[in-house]
């Protein structure tokens, strides 16, 4: 189980495009992360510090040598947890369903922009995808159904050969499975 001090430290607007972006871009500079994002440096370094301390990102050595600079790495890729993993504490259980509503406000936000952009020639060639299904399940069943589609995206993503010289955009996915009615 997640410490919700980590779900509420990723689940922050501008803390939750640092880690995407570290997961894509890999080891990087903060000035380069503030000029990505659009953000102030010094914003930039508190959230990462925010991060830091939650365990999810890491500082990184200067590859230049320079020890002026700041810069970062991913610690860990990802997060799997629900809001009922903390129903023991009112307090945690609170911060967990806020954490889930930005969460989810972010993928129906970037889903929403996806479909805006459909028609932008720097994504054309790329076909979304939206997979769906209705089963029945008990809670064990439906928490193996999660652990297997964690391991089958990760298991996808070890597979992509980022230096292969060909071209790539980012891609994002996302997935709930939850009890539900007809």
């Amino acid at each position: 189980m997640e410490d919700i001090s980590v779900i509420t430290a990723v689940h922050h607007p501008l803390r939750r495009r640092i880690f995407d972006y570290l997961l894509l871009y890999g080891t990087s500079q903060v000035t380069a992360v503030a000029r990505a994002l659009d953000s102030q440096v010094g914003s930039i370094s508190h959230h990462l510090r925010m991060l830091e301390r939650a365990g999810v990102v890491e500082r990184a050595p200067d590859p230049t040598g320079d020890r002026r600079t700041s810069w970062w790495r991913i610690a860990r890729r990802g997060l799997t947890w629900s809001v009922e993993d903390f129903a023991d504490s009112p307090a945690d259980a609170l911060l967990a369903r806020e954490a889930q509503r930005q969460g989810i406000r972010m993928q129906i936000d970037r889903l929403q922009r996806w479909h805006r952009r459909r028609g932008d020639p720097a994504v054309a060639d790329y076909d979304a995808s939206n997979t769906e299904t209705t089963a029945w399940a008990t809670p064990e069943e439906l928490r193996d159904l999660s652990a297997r589609v964690l391991q089958a995206v990760r298991d996808w993503q070890d597979a992509i050969d980022e230096h292969d010289g060909q071209e790539r955009t980012p891609v994002f996915f996302f997935a709930h499975a939850f009890p539900t009615e007809p």
